[in-house]
């Protein structure tokens, strides 16, 4: 009996060792299973949409119909299979071919002073469009206090008497008023 048991020992730790074995390649093989990722079209997309044709102007990725795009779309694919974000896809295509291919391309360096002129530009006009309005009010203002003292001239002086000087009617004005 004792070589019994004994068979029955070596093979039940045969057992746990073939166990252990299988358990231990499934933990291994679980992470290279789960990257094995299907990427669909729309996740292509999604990615693609974001990025410009670098060689066809201002056309996204996703819909431009050439086949350097073609072969972007399939590289962009590669990248979402390996496990790339979006994100790193991007850097990888700012990298390659500058921040042009970018849809929304970094608010930084040389493209903020494209983001921020337009603001500044259209802040300035309004100044400079306010003063103009202003500028012809007070023309228009003046034109109509000229006109109102030739008015006043022409019915206060008699036809007889001296034309008084603009300068000296004013100040006669403003004494009168000042008076009263």
């Amino acid at each position: 009996m004792p070589g019994f048991l004994k068979l029955k020992h070596v093979h039940g730790q045969r057992l746990i060792a073939a166990a252990l074995f299988l358990l231990g390649f499934f933990l291994l093989a679980a992470p290279a299973l789960a990257q094995d990722v299907t990427v669909t079209d729309d996740d292509v997309n999604a990615v693609a949409k974001d990025l410009f044709c670098p060689v066809c102007e201002s056309t996204p990725l996703d819909v431009c119909p050439t086949q350097a795009c073609a072969d972007w779309r399939e590289l962009i694919r590669q990248q979402l299979t390996d496990g790339s974000t979006p994100e790193e896809v991007q850097a990888y295509f700012a990298r390659q071919y500058g921040d042009g291919v970018l849809a929304n391309p970094p608010k930084s360096g040389f493209t903020l002073i494209l983001w921020v002129l337009p603001v500044v530009a259209v802040v300035l006009g309004g100044v400079f469009f306010s003063r103009y309005i202003r500028n012809l009010r007070a023309s228009a203002a003046d034109e109509t206090d000229e006109a109102f003292e030739e008015d006043v001239m022409e019915t206060a002086v008699p036809a007889t008497a001296q034309p008084i000087a603009k300068s000296d009617y004013k100040s006669r004005l403003e004494d009168e008023l000042r008076n009263r």
